[in-house]
């Protein structure tokens, strides 16, 4: 059983920079694509970024290309997300996610464990 521990949110002013960190336990990490998502409140969680197992191949929601950087540390199990230029509609629960899978998806539903998530507030 893999465990996910973000860490890393914190409140930040428009146009700033966090790096989020997740990490992982209890399993094969080097094995797992990876992905961040995050919920706004009242809002559904949403896609944020993903990457593969060797962290050669990455994905990214529109509303964060250019701006985020997903990547990964296999030696630490440790997965990133890079947070720049941060908007106030930035703002929500961030969560990471494994998948028992090498290659990255963009949906909910496939990945396997999640994280408890770290709330990143960004104010105007």
């Amino acid at each position: 059983q893999v465990q996910l521990v973000e860490s890393g949110g914190g409140l930040v002013q428009a146009g700033g920079s966090l790096r989020l960190s997740c990490a992982a336990s209890g399993g094969t990490f080097k094995n797992r694509a990876m992905g961040w998502f995050r919920q706004a409140p009242g809002k559904e969680r949403e896609f944020v970024a993903a990457i593969d197992d060797i962290g050669s191949n990455t994905a990214y929601a529109d509303s964060v290309k250019g701006r985020f950087t997903i990547s990964r540390n296999n030696a630490k199990n440790t997965l990133y997300l890079q947070m720049n230029n941060l908007k106030p509609e930035d703002t929500a629960v961030y969560y990471c996610a494994a998948r028992d899978f090498t290659n990255w998806g963009t949906f909910e539903h496939q990945y396997n464990y999640w994280g408890q998530g770290t709330q990143v507030t960004v104010s105007s």
